[in-house]
């Protein structure tokens, strides 16, 4: 089906910097040739020797070969990075022995192609769960031209070689300066449906040439990805493919840093946050059928987690959300979504703000209350619902996104 553009997108890719010693190139393998669409559908990454990198995954207890394939590489390649090759159009996910086969496949090529070793190559690949491909090497064959088409990327068209569901390509960047000296890094990711990190996101990826040894890498990508990608949901459903990582080729004059305590580490960690949550940011503006950016603020929790489990429950909620989509400041509905999260909740302090407009306090409607003014502020494409539950000091916030008619259509013809 042809999908509507998201009413959040830019009016064009944003700019992102070169990043030394990182090359790519993106290729059609013909997966949505059979949907009439002529695109492409997979990219094959290089970096130099010397790149390090750490990544996030799913949770799901049914991960796809290929995030299994990531974890094992991270392990035994100790977090060294030479190439990635993504795919979309099929996701690899429940695959049994076939999926395996494409991967080793994919592998072997990469391998013969650069010179490089297994361990240091990465897989992704996205769309359809449960869909063996036949030909093992389906998109292994695709690796010998791109690796000699490999130039500086092309960072939207690498964008959108991944895309499935997404109405539009999602690229940020950021800069930092390490120690005096200029870093720069850019990111891509895919994403509008099955959003519901445990973990990270869909698919994204942030390049840098920061030199930032491995392991301190995956501490920062961790700290990044809970203000980022596991604070964000469009409806609920954790993928199967769910990955982030992060690749540091060193070619910037910033000195190394293999101390996750070292003060110069800050400024990196900081923009690495920024651009994980901004990638995150446009995964929600994009999802499936979204027209309202929703943030859900909670205070007052017994825990930091106990807020982000009841702020998660409201942005989960289907009733919250399809009122929102109609501009109406159901608050009952935010009482409900916070008491099934089974946290800690004082009734008679629990708290309810629309915007600046208050709609709950002190455990009942508001004495003046307005919901002209309320159902004002859920009619704008921006809401922000404050709720305090006055049981301890924990804090926490999730992004999400309105529910309409859309998200049927487009999940009801996802196969067609």
């Amino acid at each position: 089906m042809k999908l509507k553009t998201s009413p959040f997108a830019p009016e064009r890719f944003p700019d992102l910097p070169e990043i030394a010693g990182v090359r790519a190139a993106t290729a059609s393998r013909g997966f949505y040739a059979g949907r009439g669409l002529n695109r492409d559908d997979v990219f094959l990454f290089a970096f130099d020797d010397g790149t390090s990198c750490a990544g996030v995954f799913t949770r799901s207890t049914t991960a796809s070969a290929d995030v299994k394939w990531c974890r094992e590489a991270l392990k035994a390649g100790g977090g060294k990075a030479r190439a990635l090759v993504v795919n979309s159009g099929n996701s690899n996910a429940f695959t049994g022995p076939k999926g395996v086969l494409k991967n080793d496949a994919t592998l072997a090529a990469v391998t013969e192609a650069l010179g490089v070793s297994k361990t240091e190559c990465f897989l992704a690949a996205t769309g359809v769960i449960g869909e063996p491909l036949d030909d093992p090497n389906y998109v292994g064959s695709a690796v010998p031209a791109l690796a000699q088409a490999l130039t500086s990327p092309n960072w939207e068209a690498c964008a959108k070689a991944f895309m499935t569901t997404d109405t539009y390509p999602k690229g940020a960047a950021e800069r930092c300066d390490i120690d005096g000296q200029p870093v720069k890094l850019a990111g891509i990711a895919k994403g509008s449906g099955m959003i519901a990190p445990n973990m990270a996101t869909m698919l994204a990826y942030v390049f840098t040439d920061a030199a930032i040894a491995a392991e301190v890498l995956d501490h920062v990508l961790r700290e990044a990805v809970e203000a980022s990608f596991n604070a964000i949901t469009v409806d609920s459903d954790t993928s199967t493919s769910d990955t982030l990582m992060v690749f540091a080729t060193g070619a910037s004059q910033a000195p190394l840093i293999t101390d996750r305590d070292d003060p110069r580490l800050a400024p990196f960690a900081a923009a690495l946050t920024r651009i994980c949550r901004e990638l995150a940011f446009q995964v929600i503006k994009d999802g499936e059928g979204a027209t309202k950016f929703i943030t859900i603020h909670v205070s007052g929790a017994e825990t930091q987690q106990s807020a982000k489990t009841i702020a998660a429950d409201i942005a989960n909620s289907p009733l919250v959300k399809t009122a929102l989509a109609a501009g109406d400041a159901n608050w009952g509905r935010v009482v409900m979504a916070a008491g099934k999260s089974g946290e800690p909740i004082d009734l008679s302090e629990l708290s309810i703000r629309f915007g600046d407009v208050h709609v709950a306090e002190a455990g009942s409607r508001t004495a003046d209350y307005d919901d002209d003014a309320a159902n004002a502020v859920c009619a704008e494409p921006h809401i922000e619902i404050h709720v305090s539950v006055g049981s301890g000091p924990g804090r926490g916030t999730v992004y999400t996104c309105d529910l309409t008619h859309a998200y049927i259509d487009i999940n009801g013809a996802y196969r067609t």
